[in-house]
């Protein structure tokens, strides 16, 4: 009509991530614990990968390109934090023996112990760039291949294979030191 303003065309107002989060974990904080709880074992800890998951997805809801998967992402990050329980629960049964020894026990002595880390390190520094990275997201940050690709914008095939590459030369570089002796 001649005298009404024209309408506006409605814009699709932000999501509210904080409140999306927070309904999604009273909707489904529980059913994520019973999950990580079977996966892991132990009640406590599943309460704190679903914890961990649900502060990871608050930190990256911005980055999601279906605020609908929400869900998805956080079922996907629990299974991932029931993966890192495994993997540190694995390193400790295969090295807790060892480190619990006394320190004279495990190594002949701190200076070796010391020289052996500064070999470690002086092979890492002779990687190339992409290679230290790699290395250091994986075993350091105790990152996923996954996670790793997406930081680094490399396919997971690209990160295994510069993985097994930076590995490849660290054990020849450590090899050659060791001969040298």
């Amino acid at each position: 009509m001649a005298g009404e303003p024209a309408p506006v065309s409605a814009k699709p107002r932000p999501v509210d991530h904080a409140a999306a989060v927070q309904e999604l974990f009273r909707a489904h904080w529980l059913e994520l614990v019973r999950l990580a709880t079977v996966m892991v074992g132990d009640a406590a800890t599943a309460e704190d990968v679903v914890q961990d998951a649900f502060e990871h997805l608050h930190r990256s809801w911005h980055r999601l390109r279906e605020p609908a998967s929400g869900l998805a992402y956080a079922r996907s990050s629990v299974l991932n934090g029931c993966r890192s329980v495994h993997r540190r629960a694995a390193v400790a049964r295969k090295y807790g023996a060892r480190l619990a020894q006394p320190a004279d026990a495990t190594t002949p002595d701190a200076a070796a112990a010391a020289a052996e880390a500064a070999q470690v390190g002086a092979a890492l520094q002779r990687l190339s760039r992409r290679q230290r990275e790699v290395i250091v997201l994986r075993y350091y940050a105790d990152l996923d291949i996954a996670e790793i690709a997406g930081m680094l914008r490399l396919t997971q095939s690209g990160v295994r294979a510069t993985l097994s590459r930076a590995l490849t030369a660290m054990a020849r570089e450590l090899q050659e030191e060791h001969s040298d002796d």
